[in-house]
């Protein structure tokens, strides 16, 4: 527990374990009830971290696999050439051709492109099944959150969604989309989700697990995403 400035209270978790923030003069009791209101997420981040921590870091080399779209694909490192490319192997695997040059920061350049394209797609379409226009679709590389949907700012979508299969990408889609109807989670939103993506439980089951399976491609992603929004 730590004592702070602030007027609220705040639960987090990192590689230290949790910690709850709360205001100068707040009791240990007091400090005790807020965490067991908030039992169940901090269960559930403590879980997804567990097994963040078996996930292998992802080696850029050549041949070396990784998901993409819920398959398999392959890194192929080029001794000549400058461009990235995307191709189709003979096998029917994707692989992605980068110059031996090539940074970290360019294979998840060339996966965010990847990623903002297929979701554009899956928006457009969900948006459509509830006669919506298209809203703007960005990508996001939030800490704990695989989507977010804003009447103002439109609907974003984390890039490492890219490497899942593609019916839990469209169950966050659904999720998402659902939210421009109802920006809550009441009853009625999750009605909605049901009607664009019936049997969403299993969807979001399947999620949890798999989104905290995920390679450590950039060291920012240390954090497990754990939440739809």
């Amino acid at each position: 527990m730590r004592h702070s400035r602030r007027r609220s209270f705040a639960l987090q978790v990192d590689h230290r374990g949790a910690r709850v923030a709360v205001p100068h003069g707040t009791s240990v009791a007091a400090a005790e009830d807020f965490v067991r209101m908030h039992g169940r997420w901090l269960l559930a981040r403590l879980s997804a971290q567990q097994a963040q921590a078996d996930v292998q870091r992802f080696v850029m080399a050549d041949r070396a696999e990784f998901p993409l779209l819920g398959r398999a694909a392959r890194l192929c490192i080029l001794q000549s050439g400058r461009r990235v490319q995307w191709r189709l192997a003979a096998d029917g695997a994707d692989e992605i051709w980068l110059p031996a040059s090539a940074t970290t920061a360019q294979f998840v350049r060339a996966l965010r492109t990847r990623a903002i394209d297929w979701f554009r797609g899956r928006v457009e379409e969900y948006c459509h099944r509830l006669g919506l226009p298209l809203p703007e679709v960005r990508l996001s590389s939030a800490r704990t959150r695989w989507g977010s949907c804003s009447s103002r700012s439109g609907i974003r979508l984390h890039w490492r969604l890219i490497h899942l299969e593609p019916a839990l990408i469209d169950y966050v889609v659904a999720h998402e989309v659902a939210h421009l109807l109802e920006m809550n989670h009441s009853p009625r939103f999750w009605s909605v989700v049901e009607r664009l993506y019936p049997g969403w439980q299993d969807a979001r089951r399947r999620l949890r697990v798999q989104g905290g399976r995920l390679p450590l491609i950039d060291a920012r992603d240390l954090t497990p995403v754990i939440q739809e929004d």
